[in-house]
């Protein structure tokens, strides 16, 4: 049995770096080394053993040599991947016509009616980019046009986008990307760790927060979060802790962002995540599982919120609400409704975490299980009394599931915490799959029962 390796660095556990790679075929190295000489050292492949999917097929990946993999990560292809419905949407309207928002178009307009229903009704503009990165750009510009503040609190792991104003305020990304000074971090809402106060303190911290960005000169601007803390390490419960928060925001002079990229379009077992809080965001960015892989992002917004942008500014975006991506977003939205994929991630989400605590009783390193719906964090411990973080079993874990043809990955401050966020059309048939698969590798990380 092998070794562990050394503690891994936070948030990059599942990173490949191309120049150490071992055990490939040659037909893989060929494909890391090319990959490496067109798109250089900044992008990652995920796990010591890359995958090469070449199809998709609901929960199933298939890789080039005809392998089928469990896929309990990508949460893009929310409605399953290749979905007979969205993929033939997409070509009808790209064999029609393909343009953008300046021309007269209903397929975008009945789009934004049907997803502006899915909302509270004081959401009432929504306006339309291709990614979550624009879409959390685009919110943050009509924010401060609103309050005419920049001071931004976010979580202490959050991940909001890739664009310089958003890596500015996304500490995942890590030291070498730092935060704008206009920015604030709190904890994580973390219960697992916390106490039955939690609601109160993080409330707490984000008053503080806004206060301590005034004592800097820096007016409130918006309290942005991820619903779910996906990056964080996945903080679901208690149901409503979120709302103390807001109030707080509020008080300040803040407006409310949801960041529905991650939990929204039914991954939570509720349409949006912020549902779960009994909350109404000022404005909910969305993204990734929007078009089924197609891309497609944007933002519902209150009317009064857009009036001094509107009135000052132009907004424009090439690709943004084509006739295409409204096609596709239309067919999730009716994919998601006809097949019944938000009751299925509820039932089937809590049916995993039961199974996940199964195996808790049996394996040791398995210190909490939490989640919503297909949202879930299962956070490995060396020791539940000091709850001290199973980092370097972690990043066994992950690999050993890729080998097993099970594709997860993991968040969180020490890596510790396996990300589970499959398509929401999992069975339960692929739960037990799943949970079997867990239980093998489980019982051979080396050093843990």
């Amino acid at each position: 049995m092998q070794d562990l390796p050394p503690a891994a660095a936070p948030v990059m556990i599942n990173a490949f770096d191309p120049t150490s790679a071992t055990g490939l075929s040659p037909r893989e190295r060929a494909l890391v080394e090319r990959r490496r000489r067109l798109l250089g050292p900044a992008y990652r492949l995920f796990y010591e053993h890359p995958v090469h999917p070449v199809r998709g097929e609901g929960a199933w990946l298939f890789d080039a040599a005809g392998n089928r993999y469990l896929d309990c990560y990508n949460n893009v292809a929310s409605m399953g991947h290749a979905h007979p419905r969205i993929v033939a949407a997409i070509a009808a309207q790209a064999a029609q016509l393909n343009t953008h928002t300046r021309y007269l178009h209903e397929t975008v307009l009945d789009y934004a009616e049907a997803l502006l229903a899915t909302l509270p009704a004081a959401l009432g503009h929504v306006m339309f980019t291709c990614t979550g990165s624009e879409a959390n750009d685009l919110a943050l510009r009509i924010a401060r046009s609103h309050t005419g503040g920049e001071g931004i609190v976010v979580t202490a792991l959050a991940y909001h986008g890739v664009t310089a104003s958003l890596a500015d305020l996304s500490p995942s990304l890590g030291a070498g990307v730092p935060l704008g000074r206009h920015v604030a971090t709190v904890a994580a809402p973390d219960a697992y760790r916390g106490s039955a106060d939690m609601p109160r303190r993080f409330a707490e911290d984000v008053r503080q927060a806004f206060e301590d960005l005034r004592r800097h000169g820096i007016r409130p601007c918006a309290l942005l979060v991820d619903t779910m803390f996906t990056s964080d390490g996945v903080f679901p419960d208690p149901a409503g802790f979120l709302a103390e928060a807001v109030t707080a925001a509020r008080a300040a002079g803040a407006l409310f962002i949801a960041d529905e990229v991650q939990p929204g379009f039914g991954r939570t077992g509720q349409m949006w995540g912020f549902a779960r809080h009994g909350v109404e965001p000022d404005i909910v960015t969305m993204g990734k599982p929007m078009g089924n892989g197609h891309p497609l992002a944007g933002l519902a917004i209150r009317p009064e919120l857009l009036e001094r942008f509107g009135s000052t500014s132009r907004y424009f975006n090439t690709f943004g609400g084509n006739p295409v991506s409204a096609a596709a977003g239309l067919a999730v939205l009716q994919v998601l409704h006809d097949e019944g994929l938000a009751e299925n991630a509820r039932s089937v989400g809590a049916y995993l975490q039961d199974g996940l605590r199964a195996l808790a009783a049996r394996h040791l390193l398995i210190g909490d299980v939490r989640g919503a719906g297909l949202s879930i964090g299962c956070e490995l411990v060396r020791d539940r009394v000091t709850q001290t973080p199973a980092t370097a079993e972690t990043t066994y874990v992950v690999n050993a599931l890729r080998e097993r043809r099970v594709l997860i990955s993991a968040s969180g401050p020490d890596a510790n915490i396996l990300k589970i966020r499959p398509p929401l059309c999992l069975s339960r048939a692929q739960v037990d799959l799943f949970v079997e698969t867990c239980d093998q590798v489980l019982a051979s990380v080396p050093g843990h029962d």
